[in-house]
């Protein structure tokens, strides 16, 4: 090897010297528009969702029409507006839902919340959902399945919805991590019977927290907006015009209008982030050399994706190990998804109140429920497949502080590498 190609891990020169810019997408963006609609409301005392020329309204409005749906009702959460999806297509207790080993734990939790039992699936190298695991996970008591769209990245949607189909099960797409990303031309979570936004900090656009839950199926809307708020039916003088379901009591999830007033101002800006972030990924992607010791992630349809991230699957884990150690010493802030030296909250072998069983209830509600005749069982090494690939997977995320020339210089670093040890 040439002196120049050593690696700096090695005391060669890193391809990055500078520190590579931070940020995330959604709050990077934040500018007078914001600034200025929030001091609006301030001004005005308008904080309530349901007041006249509503911001959360026309959110919900003007998100719909991006989706090409004819139903959103926006709510304070991801986990809320997941919640407020499984009500609507009417899990509860006594059913499953077959969820990912790879998703945020809200995903577990919003089943919990509404009284029914997550089974943990296997995610395949698109790492996400994996079609024949979810077969395999399949009982009696399976209500629904919900694809999540980690990182960007579609699910496998064509094989999850034909299997969900076959048996008869409503398909909640968790959308929550792709807000922006389509899959063969249609909106992404709007494939399934229903999706969810997530406007949590970290997100693609962002009001801090907020979430929306969209469909074109009424009843599953009129179920949602009722679980969205007890007090829906006063405020808006809806039930009982035209509306078949009757109004039923649940939790508050009601966003405040500053909330909608910010996700209508970073809803103005979406186009414009995915945009940036799509040129900086295809920048990473298209300068990458033929990898000699890993594979890139599966995409059903990579014209889909947001562009937040991209991710290597190298050939083992102790590779993967040394392919993330030296691409940190060339300048590039990497690890494997999966190591003991990171915690991973998106990784169900973190999830301890769900493995455990863990009840807000001394009757172990909902896994003891009276209800519910299954039998799940958890445990830290229950999904081998979904460890060894997020064990060998590294992870390149880009935002709106990353331009393409930092793209050539992570993409530079990665082929320095795995010519070295691929």
């Amino acid at each position: 090897m040439k002196e120049h190609e050593k690696l700096a891990i090695d005391g060669g020169n890193p391809v990055i010297v500078e520190p590579m810019p931070t940020g995330v997408s959604g709050p990077s963006i934040i500018g007078d528009e914001e600034i200025d609609i929030v001091t609006d409301l301030l001004r005005r005392q308008q904080l309530f969702r349901y007041s006249e020329n509503s911001e959360t309204a026309a959110f919900e409005k003007e998100a719909a029409e991006l989706l090409g749906v004819e139903f959103a009702v926006m709510v304070n959460s991801g986990t809320s507006a997941l919640i407020c999806a499984l009500i609507g297509v009417g899990v509860g207790p006594g059913d499953e839902v077959i969820i990912p080993g790879y998703t945020y734990i809200s995903t577990a939790s919003a089943v919990v919340a509404v009284g029914a039992v997550p089974v943990i699936a296997e995610i395949d190298d698109s790492l996400g959902l994996d079609p024949a695991d979810v077969i395999q996970k399949i009982t009696p008591y399976t209500k629904a399945i919900i694809p999540v769209h980690m990182r960007g990245t579609p699910a496998r949607l064509d094989a999850l919805i034909a299997v969900a189909r076959e048996h008869d099960l409503k398909v909640v797409e968790d959308s929550c991590q792709c807000v922006g990303g389509s899959y063969k031309g249609m909106p992404i979570g709007t494939l399934g019977d229903v999706g969810t936004w997530s406007l949590n900090y970290y997100k693609t656009i962002s009001s801090g927290e907020g979430g929306l839950v969209f469909t074109n199926d009424r009843d599953i809307f009129e179920r949602a907006s009722y679980a969205s708020d007890p007090g829906f039916p006063m405020w808006t003088k809806s039930a009982g015009d035209g509306w078949s379901n009757p109004p039923f009591s649940s939790q508050t999830y009601r966003p405040s209008e500053i909330t909608g007033a910010i996700g209508r101002a970073q809803l103005h800006k979406l186009s414009t982030v995915i945009e940036h972030q799509r040129a900086v990924q295809n920048a990473f992607l298209g300068a990458l050399d033929e990898g000699r010791g890993y594979k890139l992630q599966h995409m059903d349809d990579p014209g889909g994706d947001t562009g937040v991230a991209a991710s290597i699957i190298v050939h083992d884990e102790e590779l993967a190990r040394g392919y993330a150690l030296a691409l940190e010493a060339e300048g590039v802030p990497a690890a494997t998804i999966y190591n003991e030296g990171i915690p991973d909250r998106h990784i169900y072998s973190d999830w301890d109140s769900i493995l455990n069983k863990q009840s807000p209830h001394p009757t172990g509600y909902p896994w003891k429920d009276p209800a519910y005749k299954g039998n799940v069982e958890y445990s830290k090494d229950m999904c081998p497949q979904t460890l060894s690939l997020l064990g060998r997977s590294i992870r390149f995320d880009f935002h709106m502080n990353l331009t393409v020339e930092h793209a050539w210089l992570m993409a530079q670093a990665l082929n320095k590498v795995d010519a070295a040890l691929g």
